[in-house]
């Protein structure tokens, strides 16, 4: 690998503000914010605003859309193309 031209990797925290959840890990994201970890050690943290832990299709709260309906609705509005 080229030398000088990765951006650096090292420990941050991620913080789902929507689910006041936690995690550390290693990422290239930096934040001029920081956070104290349960080791006592002190990282960047990163807010983000959707993770496993609020997200709809990991906690089984994902609906099912009517796909049926809304082409039935299209071609209504559109009409089917005769070729």
């Amino acid at each position: 690998m080229k030398k000088d031209i990765h951006p650096s990797y090292g420990p941050v925290v991620f913080r789902d503000r929507a689910a006041n959840h936690t995690f550390l890990t290693r990422s290239t994201m930096t934040s001029e914010k920081t956070i104290e970890w349960e080791d006592g050690n002190t990282y960047p943290v990163v807010d983000v605003e959707i993770s496993n832990v609020s997200h709809p299709f990991y906690t089984g709260t994902a609906r099912v859309l009517d796909t049926a309906g809304r082409v039935e609705k299209f071609e209504k509005r559109y009409g089917k193309k005769r070729g």
